[in-house]
Order: structure tokens, then sequence, then C-alpha cells
């Protein structure tokens, strides 16, 4: 008999045996951090016409700040170039010496011109100077605050409640009273009184972002605690800091401006805008309208400007917009 050839199945190949993937570390991105985001923002922000306009405004206002001594036709801080006999010069009026006032002159005889632009450089200079103090001083208050948490959290806080209870006009008139009269006294009274918000900012979004996987994974890598907080924490909250921030330069600059025109601010020999409208004040009724008038609307349309871009790049960072 023939014997049946026999079948062979043929057999599957081994499956190859699959390894786990090394877990990735969690990262985490935020608006000013995500490349997509940040173009994303700068895209919204281009499109807007009242932002472009106003960053072109503060740009112009920027170079015509640093360019002062060049471009005013007078130094107004120089007491001695000033005559008192041409004081109080309508718009357009000329001096013996041929200088014509385009804006008119104060009762000092200092040029309205010159004095604005001297007078828009210590309110820029007070509000940038100012803000970035107040700024790091706050922040690191408050990234301190909510990462360690605790007695130290609640101590911080309360010195925090404390400042914020007290209205800030009162606060910068009493520390000016210390301190004296200066461009510096100035900008450390705003900073007194604007360091607080900063850090109430900043511990509500550690505390958020302190609770995410990343930082217990640094935690458990055994990384210090400021290096945590400096290269870890802190870049990722600083997205609300810097839209307040923004916002801050606007209130430090009528802050300023507001305590010049109390006579507590900058001194004489240094006009700022308020200090340049409190000098024009008296002569409102007597018809010299325009000694306060140019000062204030410089300081208007300083202020709109900085305020609209604060507004739409706040607009532009919320999450829910």
């Amino acid at each position: 008999m023939r014997a049946q050839p026999t079948m062979h199945t043929p057999e599957s190949p081994p499956t190859p045996a699959t390894s786990a993937a090394p877990p990735t570390p969690a990262t985490s991105a935020t608006p000013l951090t995500d490349t997509p985001r940040r173009r994303a923002i700068l895209q919204q922000l281009r499109s807007r016409p009242s932002v472009k306009g106003s960053v072109i405004a503060l740009v112009v206002l920027l170079l015509v700040v640093m360019l002062a001594p060049f471009l005013a036709p007078q130094n107004p801080y120089d007491l001695a170039a000033l005559d008192l006999m041409d004081g109080r010069l309508t718009p357009g009026s000329q001096s013996m010496d041929g200088l014509t006032y385009w804006l008119g002159t104060d009762s000092q005889g200092r040029d309205m011109l010159s004095a604005i632009l001297y007078g828009l450089r210590i309110s820029l200079a007070v509000g940038l100077a100012a803000v970035a103090l107040a700024t790091v001083i706050g922040s690191l208050i408050g990234l301190v605050a909510a990462y360690v948490g605790g007695f130290v959290d609640t101590v911080l806080m309360r010195i925090v409640d404390f400042i914020l209870g007290f209205p800030t006009i009162l606060v910068a008139l009493v520390l000016l009273a210390m301190l004296g009269r200066g461009v510096d006294k100035v900008v450390i009274a705003i900073v007194m009184v604007q360091w607080a918000h900063y850090a109430r900012i900043m511990r509500s979004r550690a505390l958020q972002e302190r609770r995410k996987e990343y930082i217990e994974a640094a935690q458990n890598l055994g990384f210090p605690a400021w290096r945590i907080m400096l290269r870890h924490l802190l870049p990722n909250c600083l997205g609300p800091v810097m839209v307040f921030a923004t916002i801050q330069i606007a209130n430090a600059i009528v802050l300023e401006a507001t305590l010049s025109f109390l006579g507590v601010g900058v001194p004489i020999t240094e006009p700022s805008l308020g200090l340049l409208i409190a000098n024009g004040f008296q002569y409102l009724l007597s018809g010299d309208y325009w000694i306060s008038m140019f000062p204030g609307l410089a300081l208007l349309f300083l202020i709109l400007t900085i305020n609209v871009i604060a507004d739409r790049l706040r607009a532009a960072l919320d999450p829910r917009g």
C-alpha cells in the first residue's frame, strides 16, 4: 500500500516581544511658550487696526522721548536759559531771540513743546522702571508662597492683604512724605503699592501649575526647589502676569502724574506731565488754557495708547476668547 503523505501545517512565526516604550517626561505649554499659540496671538493682534495704530504711536513716542534732547527747541531743565519775559505766551508766538513757541509757554517762560517732550520722558521712565521692579518682586514672592505653602504662604498673603487694604494714593503719599521728592523716590513708592498685585496673581497661577505632573516629576528627580521654581514653574506662570504688567504701566504713569500734580512727586527742576498740568491749573480761568491742556492731552494720548495694546493683549491671551 502506498503511504499516505502526511500534511504538515506551517508553524506561525514567533511574535517578537514588544518592549515598553520609555515614558516621556510630562511637559506643559502656555500661550507664551507654545509656538503655534504664540503665532495665533500675534496674528490676532496684527488683524486689529487699533492695535497696529497704537503700536506705531507708542514706537513713535519712544523714539521722540529718546531723541528729546535733539528734538526739543529748548532745555526746560536749564533754569538759566528761561526768560520770565516770555512767560504765558500764546501758541505760535515768538521770543525776542526768534524762537517760535508752537505750543506756547508757561508762567516761567518754559517752552511747552520742550517741556512735554521731557515730561513724557520722565513719565515713561517712571512707569517702566516701577512696573519692572514690582513685577520681579511680586512674582518672586507669589512664587515662593505658592510653592512652599503652609506658614510661609499664610504670612506672605496676609502681608499682601494688608497692603491691598489701603488706598493706593494714600500709601504713596505717606511713603513720599517720608522719602522726599525725586524720580527715584516716586519709583520706590509705586513699587511698594503695586508689588502685592503681582504676588497675588503669580500665587494663583502657580498653585494651578504646581499640581501638574511635570512639577512632581522634577521633584522626584531631586531637583532643588529654586530650580523647580525658576526653571519650570515660573515660565509657565508668566502669561497673566505680563498682561497685568502691561496694564499697570499706564496706572503707574497716572499715579506718578497724580503725585506730581499734588506737589509730592518729581522736583520742580524736572517737571513731569503732572507737574506741568499743575503749573497751568491756576491759569485755566484766565484764558491761558494751553499750559495745562497740551500736557493733559499728551498724558491722555500716552495712557490711551498703552491701554489699547494691553486690552487687546489680554483678550488674545484669554483662553475663553
